[in-house]
């Protein structure tokens, strides 16, 4: 990477706030803007920078990546903005890292059309860890089909759907969404607990988020990643897989 990657980000809410706070303190990144719904008189800048924050009720993303260009964008926002500055990502061939979880299949096939034009990672969780657990979680699957498989996912006694991490978690295992279990607990980030059952042991792969700012490392990792891709549409399993190909021949071999 030979120069900063300029952003815009999308989403200002708790998650949004705790990215930018990450992306806007890391060397390799420019984060040039952030996008929200609308924005009161007295909240025009980010809190410990410069940044602008800029309210999108009145105005078009086409205008805004006219007026101040970006190489990517980072979405934390909703389900709907994709398909307000989708075309204008697709136009400009800017880099697009989406953490949306609520996405339905249609806006999916939409995001995905978007990777013929430019590079796109969209995941529904952007941490680096809980896509470490399900990469592994998938390997011990394939190595071990007949174990039995439970999920359990925990979070802040205000969400109300059943997390779009552990529905992808089932879906890549091949389990039933009723084998995942849901507990609504205080303030709660978010845990995923993947259990694995044999006939004399049990094998638990879990993964909590303690901060919101794991999110923004994540979206700090994808970007980095995305950036050395060819266009294209990319989950971020397919990033830690190239790292990991790209890490061949590093690793210590520890079998002799």
């Amino acid at each position: 990477m030979n120069h900063k990657i300029s952003i815009g980000l999308i989403g200002y809410g708790k998650t949004g706030k705790a990215v930018a706070n990450v992306l806007s303190t890391d060397s390799r990144f420019e984060l040039c803007w952030i996008a929200r719904r609308t924005v009161s008189d007295n909240a025009q800048t980010h809190p410990d920078t410069a940044i602008p924050i800029i309210g999108m009720a009145q105005q078009s993303f086409e205008a805004l990546f006219d007026r101040q260009p970006v190489d990517a964008v980072v979405d934390f926002s909703s389900p709907e903005a994709v398909h307000r500055y989708g075309e204008t990502v697709r136009k400009h061939r800017i880099m697009l890292v989406s953490a949306i979880s609520a996405y339905s299949e249609s806006d999916l096939d939409y995001v995905r059309s978007l990777g013929r034009n430019t590079r796109v990672m969209c995941s529904p969780n952007i941490t680096l860890g809980v896509n470490f657990l399900m990469t592994a979680a998938n390997l011990l699957r394939k190595i071990a089909p007949f174990a039995d498989v439970e999920i359990l996912e925990q979070h802040f006694k205000e969400k109300p759907e059943v997390s779009g991490t552990a529905l992808k978690i089932a879906e890549k295992l091949g389990v039933d969404d009723d084998q995942i279990t849901s507990l609504r607990l205080g303030g709660i980030i978010g845990e995923h607990e993947v259990i694995f059952g044999f006939p004399h042991q049990t094998v638990r792969l879990v993964h909590s988020s303690i901060r919101r700012e794991a999110f923004g490392t994540g979206a700090a990792f994808a970007l980095s990643h995305l950036a050395i891709c060819d266009i294209g549409f990319y989950t971020f399993e397919d990033l830690l897989i190239h790292a990991a190909r790209d890490l061949k021949g590093q690793i210590p071999d520890f079998s002799s």
